[in-house]
């Protein structure tokens, strides 16, 4: 078998036989959560997996290039909120129903959190069903909502609104922290966790039914080549596999693709948004904790949605974001540079004065709500979380609709798997669940804006206080983002201020905040199409926007020899937010997952969580 062993902060492997058996030390434990460096070791080595109380089916082809297989009862990709959710749901049903299911979690980043970055205002209703005494239990949600603030911002002025947010009863917090936590409970449940390996492939059977996946290759060279430490994928089979990738999640859009499950549920597209956010700490006599600010308007245009966010998190630290919608149509228009004018607000300006900054990130995010939601079950298994796309826009939030997705599914996996129930009971439970209720009464704020920022607003509170979510008009989104780009002849370069490095910074300043790191000699997981898309049709016709809609610099034109501008991808800089795949006008990129363990690692709570103290 293969085991590993925990032995002066590493794992040593040690092969004995191909039946593979948990160690004494679990691979993700709460006293010993595996870092990128842990993790590349993993990688180096043979990949292996444990099981709490039984031996996990393996198998193995005598052919070099045939993947070794583990079979589970449920594999699930993703561990974040829905996953980890679905997860220890499972665990908690086969308790009450004396069962044995095996469930394995599969989590691209370094570590549990390391996409994930602090700062969130959280709404505890799905986790007060999933633990209901998790004060009890050391939930690290220390920080209750003080203030709730709404406000329209000119270029000089604040403008207070009526807050329509309705935190009374919701904390700050760091969600990173939270999944972490999440993360303790299923593993303590049995729930077998492997962060740091990447779900590159979707398996199927013979009658086109998903019956897994596949980790992505490790130890392959820039030219295709295999280095001296290649390592073939393994696949994971489960007799149900949960995709809870997040945002636009590869494998997802795939399964949405491949079975039409957008057309079956509500049949509109999915619309989205980039969020860029920093955490700062500030001044003492500066900090609010439980403060939570929203704006609207400056910096951006009256055509384009948008608005930002300000938390005070505990220990003088302070969540402060922007997010930018997608289907903006100035393809001049920078996210990036647009947060950082915004910080210059002299409303906002002085709270960060004399800070500085913990960590920065950038991340897209779904809009498209009740419209877009796609049919989540597809033959072997189901969509949950943020995949599907289960945020509420007037909310800006999403943990708890995905944790409430996830859960839900699990009950239906858990009557498939052991009464023999079809899965397509998840939709019918999804519908008569709070989640749909609370995303129909939400369904008409966002394409209200598709008019100008006046008239959604005027729309927006009409739904808000006078309908109250019940209008007998449902809304359609505009086109898709990627649609929505216009022409660079129609606008004029936007010329931004240069960054003081005082509230304003440059990309390169801020991706080393990010901790991004990938291993620069492997193939690029950011792919072209046509490769002559950029230069043929981005460029001329559209300014090359990828250099702008990036938050992380990944795209630049470079002139070559003959002085002709050829983009150059800088794929080792990626934060995996994803907006490269949704902004595109020809829809040319194509985003897959890198090596386990690459992209950002967002560490910034890791000291001061309850249980890695």
């Amino acid at each position: 078998m293969y085991r590993f062993i925990k032995s002066s902060s590493k794992f040593k492997l040690l092969c004995r036989s191909k039946t593979l058996y948990r160690s004494a030390q679990p691979p993700y434990s709460p006293n010993s959560i595996l870092g990128k460096e842990d993790s590349s070791f993993i990688h180096k080595s043979k990949l292996e997996f444990w099981n709490q109380s039984s031996v996990r089916s393996y198998s193995s082809s005598s052919e070099s290039n045939s993947r070794e297989a583990i079979n589970y009862d449920v594999v699930i990709v993703g561990g974040g909120p829905a996953g980890l959710s679905a997860a220890i749901k499972l665990k908690q049903l086969c308790q009450q129903k004396d069962a044995d299911l095996s469930v394995c979690v599969v989590e691209k980043g370094a570590e549990l959190g390391a996409h994930i970055l602090s700062g969130n205002v959280f709404e505890p209703r799905a986790l007060d069903e999933l633990f209901p005494h998790w004060k009890q239990e050391e939930a690290p949600i220390h920080v209750p909502v003080t203030s709730d603030d709404f406000w329209l911002l000119s270029k000089n002025r604040a403008f207070s609104l009526p807050s329509p947010f309705h935190n009374k009863g919701n904390y700050v917090i760091s969600l990173s922290q939270l999944v972490r936590w999440l993360g303790q409970k299923a593993e303590e449940l049995g729930v077998e966790i492997y962060p740091g390996f990447a779900a590159s492939e979707i398996l199927f059977n013979e009658h086109n039914e998903v019956t897994g996946i596949a980790t992505n290759d490790m130890g392959v060279a820039k030219d295709g080549s295999r280095k001296e430490n290649y390592q073939r994928g393994v696949a994971l089979k489960g007799r149900v596999t949960l995709l809870a990738e997040g945002c636009r999640g590869s494998l997802s859009e795939k399964v949405i693709k491949k079975y039409n499950l957008r057309e079956k549920g509500m049949g509109q597209h999915q619309t989205y948004a980039l969020g860029i956010k920093e955490v700062w700490e500030i001044d003492v006599d500066k900090h609010q904790p439980g403060s939570v600010l929203h704006t609207l308007g400056w910096p951006l245009d009256q055509k384009t949605y948008g608005g930002s966010f300000l938390y005070h998190m505990k220990d003088r630290q302070v969540a402060v974001g922007f997010v930018v919608a997608l289907n903006y149509h100035n393809p001049f228009l920078n996210p990036y540079e647009e947060y950082q004018r915004f910080k210059r607000h002299p409303a906002i300006r002085p709270l960060l004065e004399g800070g500085t900054v913990l960590q920065y990130g950038a991340r897209c995010l779904n809009e498209g709500g009740y419209q877009s939601i796609p049919y989540p079950v597809f033959p072997g298994g189901a969509i949950i979380g943020c995949s599907a796309g289960f945020l509420n826009v007037p909310k800006i939030k999403g943990t708890h609709t995905a944790m409430k997705s996830g859960m839900l599914a699990a009950e239906s996996v858990f009557s498939t798997l052991q009464e023999g129930l079809k899965m397509e009971n998840f939709w019918d439970n999804l519908r008569s669940s709070w989640i749909w209720e609370e995303l129909y009464t939400a369904r008409n704020y966002r394409p209200a804006f598709e008019y100008g920022l006046y008239p959604g607003l005027a729309i927006s509170a009409v739904e808000h206080y006078i309908l109250k979510g019940r209008s007998p008009v449902t809304l359609k989104h505009g086109k898709p983002d990627h649609e929505a780009t216009s022409e660079a002849q129609l606008f004029s370069p936007i010329e931004y201020p240069k960054p003081d490095g005082v509230v304003t910074f440059d990309v390169p300043t801020s991706l080393y905040r990010s901790n991004t790191n990938h291993d620069h000699d492997q193939p690029s997981h950011l792919l072209l199409k046509d490769p002559t898309v950029p230069e043929n049709v981005n460029l001329p016709k559209y300014a090359g926007p990828e250099a702008r809609y990036c938050p992380a610099r990944v795209y630049e034109y470079i002139p070559d020899e003959t002085g002709d501008l050829k983009l150059q991808i800088n794929a080792q800089n990626c934060l995996h937010c994803k907006a490269c795949s949704i902004k595109d006008p020809r829809q040319n990129i194509e985003w897959t997952v890198p090596e386990g363990g690459g992209g950002p690692g967002y560490t910034i709570m890791l000291s001061v969580s309850p249980f890695l103290s």
